[in-house]
């Protein structure tokens, strides 16, 4: 009888740990990544229509692979994946972003999502409102501004994927929904800066209070363009939290062939700069602020690869020293983007469809991997 009830507890105990490990949409098989770990990261917003378009991807012995896995066998360990509102196609809508999240998250990556608050791209020189918001006031906008962001996230997590990161818009160093956020922090002269921080951070904290309320854990980043531009971040932080502006996280772009018209003359001496006044950029914002920072997006001429194997390297090595881990990681924009279908020339995998040797540097060991 004792033999019986002991094989009966271990019967039961063995059914129910099964029970709770499959319980979670099949988190069983995901292979589970440390969130402490330093974030080797891609945004792949391209990835769904490139495949619909025929485009594939190989390793480099030739061997058709998918693009995430062969991503993630260079080290890659997090996603970025950028939402539009109502986009021309459909691609990076909603529906778009999970589809790709729930695909990274199988594989055990980490997610970004990066909310832009528009139909297409917004970057400094571009923040259009979408179309449907197009006549609203600023109140309205507010409210758009936390329904859709409540929106998509909540479709994420009924699709049990947790980003671990979001961005309340793109590179907003000029603000964003123009004309009612624009902000040119960027000049001194009140002249000609017009005065929408107010209405800015109205809109950013609604994101951020909206990104809380579906996932509490989740970092928020306010990102800005040109990392190595300290006097840029100070005045546009400073600015921003004096009217109230929340952020868990400072977000940064770093692209080095766009430092200045040097960059072809002196390849190896721009980058050097460009890292160094990144990184002195990090510790600075750090020491000043308290809030840790995150490389979202970086990229290098893909026909010129051990000129960005180089560059990667060494921005990964000096962004993983930075004191006690407060530089959380670096993605890699689009590196599966090549030259012949996008027509960008900062992506890592060559028109072929094989990686470059840019992505090795992902491979190389850092500090915290040894």
């Amino acid at each position: 009888m004792r033999k019986l009830i002991a094989i009966l507890t271990i019967t039961i105990t063995f059914v129910l740990t099964s029970c709770a490990r499959g319980s979670n949409d099949d988190n069983s098989a995901r292979e589970q990544t440390n969130p402490t770990d330093f974030a080797k990261g891609a945004d792949v917003g391209w990835l769904s229509q490139m495949e619909a378009e025929g485009k594939k991807f190989y390793a480099a012995d030739g061997k058709e692979t998918d693009c995430l896995e062969l991503l993630k066998s260079y080290n890659i360990n997090s996603i970025r994946l950028r939402v539009w509102v109502n986009p021309t196609g459909g691609w990076c809508n909603k529906a778009d972003v999970v589809a790709q999240a729930k695909r990274a998250a199988v594989l055990g990556m980490r997610i970004m999502i990066d909310f832009h608050y528009s139909d297409s791209w917004a970057d400094p020189q571009k923040q259009t409102k979408p179309a449907a918001w197009s006549n609203y006031s600023v109140q309205e906008l507010t409210n758009a501004v936390a329904e859709h962001t409540k929106d998509v996230l909540q479709a994420l997590k009924n699709a049990r994927v947790t980003p671990e990161w979001v961005q309340v818009g793109n590179e907003t160093r000029n603000g964003m929904l123009w004309d009612e956020g624009a902000v040119w922090v960027w000049d001194a002269n009140p002249a000609n800066k017009p005065d929408n921080m107010s209405n800015y951070v109205a809109f950013s904290n609604a994101g951020y209070d909206a990104v809380k309320s579906v996932f509490p854990s989740a970092k928020v980043i306010t990102h800005l363009d040109n990392g190595y531009d300290n006097d840029l971040f100070t005045r546009f932080f400073n600015d921003f939290k004096a009217k109230g502006g929340k952020w868990d996280v400072f977000g940064m772009s770093l692209y080095p062939s766009y430092y200045d018209a040097n960059y072809a003359a002196d390849k190896v001496g721009t980058c050097n700069i460009v890292l160094a006044k990144c990184i002195a950029n990090i510790n600075a914002l750090i020491a000043t602020y308290g809030k840790p920072v995150m490389i979202c997006e970086t990229g290098m001429p893909w026909d010129d690869a051990p000129t960005a194997k180089s560059f990667i390297s060494k921005l990964l090595k000096g962004c993983e020293a930075i004191n006690e881990g407060q530089c959380l990681g670096v993605f890699y924009w689009e590196p599966e983007g090549f030259f012949d279908w996008s027509r960008y020339s900062l992506s890592a995998f060559d028109n072929s469809g094989k990686p470059t040797a840019a992505l090795e540097a992902f491979r190389l060991p850092l500090h915290r991997d040894i």
